[in-house]
């Protein structure tokens, strides 16, 4: 799968995760878009057909919503939410792991917003 970070959860623990996991990952840091809106992230994620992954579900569920509503497409949308305890928040390996049971069901991930914790 080709993953783009979003900038709030791209670190290089859970790039080198998902990388070993088989992923093509790319990240903000690496590609010069530090500091970019939430728009320009996720227009680069479209353009390089990547699967944005992020923490930040309101912004991106409202994106998403503007996209299908204009009659546009995206490759996908993850959402890794914080949990009300944070012993409880996803870290890269469980990220990874439910990115697998993910694609192991078949889901279909363009223009879909999908909560990564539900897949546990």
């Amino acid at each position: 799968m080709k993953i783009y970070l979003d900038e709030d959860l791209a670190s290089r623990q859970l790039a080198g995760v998902l990388t070993g996991a088989g992923h093509d990952v790319e990240g903000p840091v690496r590609i010069g878009r530090l500091g970019d809106s939430d728009p320009v992230q996720l227009a680069h994620a479209i353009r390089e057909s990547r699967i944005m992954l992020t923490r930040n579900s309101n912004d991106f569920e409202e994106l998403h919503d503007l996209i299908l509503a204009s009659g546009g497409h995206h490759p996908g949308i993850l959402v890794v939410r914080r949990e009300n305890n944070p012993r409880r928040d996803m870290r890269p390996q469980g990220i990874a792991r439910a990115i697998a049971r993910m694609e192991a069901s078949a889901l279909v991930f363009e223009n879909n917003v999908h909560i990564v914790n539900h897949w546990r």
